[in-house]
This record gives structure tokens, sequence and C-alpha cells, in this order.
């Protein structure tokens, strides 16, 4: 029986949208398939970890016929990448899924679609909204890079997500630096117009990154008690929450630090890039000095190596000597897009802030080292 009938291209968009959450080990063998589901011409595929769930759809389904069945997704998406540019169709014949493409054939084992383990959605919604991809992205771009990985406090392998009125805050901390976005919604949301504070599972968040665009078209966004759903273009990401309370970010923020410059951002990266060529891989710590005017950059390494960048700026404040991680520096410069940065210091304990100058949207704070 044959189901689809497209080209090549045509098949990889929604296979590739949903292949990404798919585990290459795993505890059931039936998550390492995904969902096929036809109706008519709609065609859908769904894939999941338990945790997410990715469904996208397309027109390009055969017949009348409805047929649900799963298929090895790492095998179809190989199969579908190593065949030339061309048409491609999709057959089912004796429980087995079967891709032919001019003279290539390949028969795949399929695994009952009663096994695939759908998530149920949360009918009840505390809140919705609708923004634009772009500006959703922007907002997790700016704070994502500073999530725990595999920290033992759960809490922090996560975005939190803040809504309060039509104030939308994104904040992300492993407990060494902490990154905090805010921006105004357009319309308010739907709901009770209570606070939501949710968190939002490390994966989900890089699969967002991987799978919004910088455009202008709609994201709606949906939160029930332990959900929160994305639907966009013809994707619709469903997640789980991470349960447990958020650090108090408005307390970790310092506030009053004097000594405050502005320096231009790609001028402070390229010169940390550099410095950075000589710390180690076990110590990534530079040395930052304010003087007059200037900023000075040092790092050294076992083998008494030393690099030493200058930075002109305007600085007229006390002299500072601070240690920092290069890696958590880097990182917040890779990720913001302004021209200039402003950075405020206390003293060599106290933990440096940078902001946009002009701007209460974006705030990074990141902790001394001890150099």
């Amino acid at each position: 029986m044959q189901l689809v009938n497209a080209t090549r291209d045509e098949l990889l968009k929604p296979l590739q949208v949903v292949s990404g959450i798919v585990e290459r080990r795993h505890t059931l063998a039936i998550l390492a398939n995904l969902l096929f589901r036809k109706s008519g011409s709609s065609v859908s595929f769904v894939s999941t970890d338990i945790e997410i769930q990715i469904t996208t759809k397309a027109n390009f389904g055969v017949g009348a016929d409805d047929v649900t069945t799963t298929v090895g997704a790492r095998k179809i998406l190989d199969i579908l990448r190593a065949l030339p540019d061309g048409p491609v169709s999709l057959n089912l014949k004796d429980n087995r899924l079967v891709v032919q493409s001019g003279k290539s054939r390949f028969s795949l084992q399929t695994l009952a679609a009663s096994e695939f383990p759908i998530m149920q959605t949360n009918a009840e919604s505390l809140a919705g909204w609708k923004m634009t991809q772009k500006a959703f992205r922007q907002l997790v771009s700016q704070v994502y890079f500073a999530m725990a990985q595999q920290d033992i406090r759960y809490y922090l392998n996560g975005m939190l997500l803040v809504l309060e009125g039509r104030e939308l805050i994104a904040v992300a901390t492993d407990g060494h630096r902490l990154a905090f976005s805010q921006i105004t919604l357009d319309q308010a949301p739907s709901g009770s117009g209570q606070k939501q504070e949710i968190i939002i599972p490390r994966k989900t968040i890089l699969e967002c990154q991987h799978l919004l665009e910088d455009s202008e078209e709609p994201l709606e966004i949906s939160l029930s008690a332990n959900q929160i759903k994305l639907s966009f273009g013809d994707i619709e990401l469903i997640s789980k929450l991470v349960e447990g309370k958020f650090p108090d970010y408005q307390r970790v923020i310092p506030k009053g630090h004097k000594n405050t410059l502005v320096v231009s951002r790609e001028t402070l990266q390229s010169a940390l890039q550099r410095a950075a060529i000589l710390t180690t891989e076990k110590f990534k710590g530079v040395r930052f000095s304010l003087s007059n005017n200037k900023i000075t950059i040092q790092s050294t390494n076992a083998e008494q190596e030393e690099a030493q960048e200058e930075i002109e700026t305007k600085y007229d404040g006390e002299a500072v000597e601070i240690g920092f991680n290069v890696s958590y520096l880097l990182d917040v410069l890779a990720n913001i897009k302004t021209a200039e940065i402003q950075i405020s210091l206390g003293d060599a304990n106290s933990s440096a802030v940078i902001t946009l100058p002009g701007s209460d949207s974006f705030k990074y704070v990141v902790m001394p080292m001890r150099i």
C-alpha cells in the first residue's frame, strides 16, 4: 500500500524537525521510532523522549486510507540523506515500511503504533500568548548559555520563564553566573492574569533554539500546570516542566556598583579570545586591571607563559583588579549582538554586572575568580 509520494527534500524537512530529540540510547525500543500518521493527504510525524514531544505535518499522503505505524528515526533519516535528489515513495507491505527511490529500495521494520507513548496535553491552560518566533528566540538566546548541565540541583538544569502582566522574563544560572533577559509582549496574555513561574528543561530550550527561526512568523505559547506547549508553522512542541524552586534571581543581581565603563563588544571579545589561548582547560582564569581610561587583560599558565592585552576606553573610576573565568565572558559576548556593552564592578570580591548601555532589558552577573 503506497502511503507517501514526495521529493527527497520534502520528506527530509519534517523528519529532521522531529528527529532532534530522539535519543541514541533509550530504555524503550519504541522511543527510537517516529510515529507516522496518515489521514488522506495529511501526514504527521511524532517523536518523543517521554519528556518532550514534537509533532509536524505535511501534505504528501497518497490515497484516502488512514494509516498509523512507527519506524526507526535514525535509519529512515540516514537513508533519505544518502539518496540522490528525486521522487521518493513510502509503502507499507507485510508490516514493513518500504522506502523506494529510483532503483534503490529499503525495507524497514515497524513497531505497532499502539505502543508509542503519546504525551497527553493538559486541557486547562493557565496562560497563553502570541509573539514572533524572532522575539522568543532572542529572549532565549540571551540567557540559555548560562544554564547548568547535569547539576545535582536539578532546577538549575533549565531556564526560568516568568510571566507577569505583559512582562516576559527569562533567567538561567549555573551557580557561577546568571543571565537575565526581559521583553514586553504586544498583547496581554490570556488566562487568570496571575504571575506564572515555570522552569523549562535544558533539552527543550536547546531544541527551541534549533527549531525557531529569526522571523516575524507567529509563535503561540500555552502554559498548564506541568507542561508548556509551543506551536509555530507546522510544528507543535510539548514539554514537561522541571519541578522545583528556582533561586531568587533578584537577590543575585548586585545593585549600586560605582565603577562603570562602556566598551566595544567586538574589541573586548577579540582581546579575550587571544588571552584565552594561554589559559588551560582546568584553569580558565584571566585578570582584569582597570585604571585610568584603560583595561589590561592578562593570562598565564603552568609553563609560565603570559598574554597581555590593553584596551583603551573611557574610565575614571577606582583602580580595580579582578579575576574571571574567560569562558563565562566569551559566552555572553557571543550571544548578545549590540555594538557596546556596559560593565559595572565593585571590588575584587564582588560579582560583575554586564548590561546593555541605556537598557534594563538584559543583565549578566558573573562571579569573580581568585587568581
